[in-house]
């Protein structure tokens, strides 16, 4: 969910219905925590804001209830056990995670949890809804405000966000 790009074009493609986002109130506190580690003079109250626009917009994506789950596992950061146990509490199909060592397959395949990177994902969804995908991309151009943003802006964005093979693949279709 951090960078902030990268989190706006996942969410545009969740309001479409290509998948259905989960997380959890640790996780969207790690995901303030990083926002406001990379940016420490972000104005105050707009990542609450994200956070409770996020929370509006996609309801019941807010999971709890899984310290049990969450006890049994073991990863290599105990840190990230939240995270696979929320996923295995929500029944989610997949964790999109730049992290992909601290989720050794061994554990995430046998809970049928697949530990996929966001390039990956990213090209996955624009080979199943390649239409969607690049109108959802121009529509979080089009929404940029403060300041406008370009297509081509948000593309190179995304490519600094760590997602450098889609973002190869979207200019090629373009």
């Amino acid at each position: 969910m951090v960078p902030v790009s990268l989190c706006d074009t996942l969410l545009r493609l969740a309001e479409e219905r290509l998948f259905r986002p989960v997380w959890s109130e640790r996780i969207l506190a790690e995901m303030s925590d990083a926002i406001r580690t990379v940016h420490p003079t972000l104005r105050e109250g707009l990542v609450e804001r994200r956070i409770h626009c996020m929370n509006d917009a996609f309801p019941g994506a807010c999971i709890g209830d899984f310290d049990a789950i969450e006890a049994a596992l073991v990863l290599p950061d105990p840190d990230d056990r939240h995270v696979l146990a929320a996923a295995v509490r929500s029944r989610a199909d997949a964790i999109v995670t730049a992290n992909i060592r601290d989720f050794p397959a061994a554990i995430t395949t046998s809970l049928d949890v697949e530990v996929i990177h966001p390039d990956d994902f990213l090209l996955s969804q624009l080979d199943m809804r390649g239409r969607t995908v690049l109108e959802s991309l121009v529509a979080q151009a089009d929404a940029a405000r403060n300041p406008r943003l370009s297509l081509e802006d948000v593309l190179n964005s995304l490519e600094r966000a760590g997602v450098p093979r889609f973002v190869d693949e979207v200019r090629r279709r373009l």
